[in-house]
């Protein structure tokens, strides 16, 4: 009795496993709508702008941390004068 148990059992679990398998596998993304797929792209491209917001702002840290400090000055009162004349230009 106990074989003919442990045969049933083993076959059973055969036919579930081969029905699992030939169930048809659903989409690997998952999106059934044009909505879901917009809102899918739109999490992506966010996820990239801030990712590469925070390369430019780690490059920028790293840029002014490489400057010694007259530099430092000298570029600062450039991009004032710079924003000075933008805004007389903007002005006329």
């Amino acid at each position: 009795m106990k074989i003919k148990t442990f045969m049933q059992f083993i076959l059973l679990l055969q036919l579930t496993l081969l029905l699992l398998q030939c169930k048809a596998p659903k989409d690997s993304s998952g999106v059934t709508s044009v909505e879901q797929a917009e809102e899918l792209l739109a999490k992506e491209q966010k996820k990239k702008s801030k990712i590469a917001k925070k390369e430019k702002k780690r490059a920028y840290k790293n840029y002014w941390k490489m400057q010694s400090k007259t530099a430092k000055k000298s570029i600062k009162r450039n991009a004032k004068r710079q924003k000075r004349i933008a805004r007389a230009k903007k002005r006329n």
